[in-house]
C-alpha cells in the first residue's frame, strides 16, 4: 500500500520537525493526542491535495479524518474510489 507508506513518511517528517522521534502506530491520534499542532493540519491538507488530489473543497474538512495515519489513508482511499467520506 504505497499511499500509506507515503503518508506515514510525511507524518514522521512533521514529528521530526518537532524533535519527536518516538515511535507511533498508524492508529495513534496525532492532532487530538497533542503530538502535532493545528498548523500541521494545514500541512497535511496541502500534502493530500498535492500528492493525492484530495479536494477538501468538495469533501469538506473534518480534523478527525486526518488525525491518524489510518484515518488519512482511509480518506485518500475513499476519495480515490469516488466515495465521499461519511460525515
Amino acid at each position: 500500500m504505497q499511499e500509506k507508506t507515503e503518508i506515514r513518511e510525511f507524518v514522521q517528517g512533521l514529528l521530526t520537525g518537532y524533535g519527536d522521534s518516538e515511535p507511533f502506530h498508524d492508529s495513534d491520534p496525532l492532532l487530538s493526542g497533542g503530538r502535532l499542532q493545528s498548523i500541521d493540519a494545514v500541512e497535511i491538507v496541502m500534502f493530500l491535495e498535492q500528492k493525492f488530489g484530495v479536494d477538501f473543497a468538495t469533501i469538506g474538512f473534518d480534523r478527525d479524518r486526518i488525525d491518524s495515519v489510518d484515518a488519512i489513508t482511509d480518506l485518500v482511499e475513499s476519495f480515490k474510489s469516488g466515495d465521499k467520506p461519511s460525515e
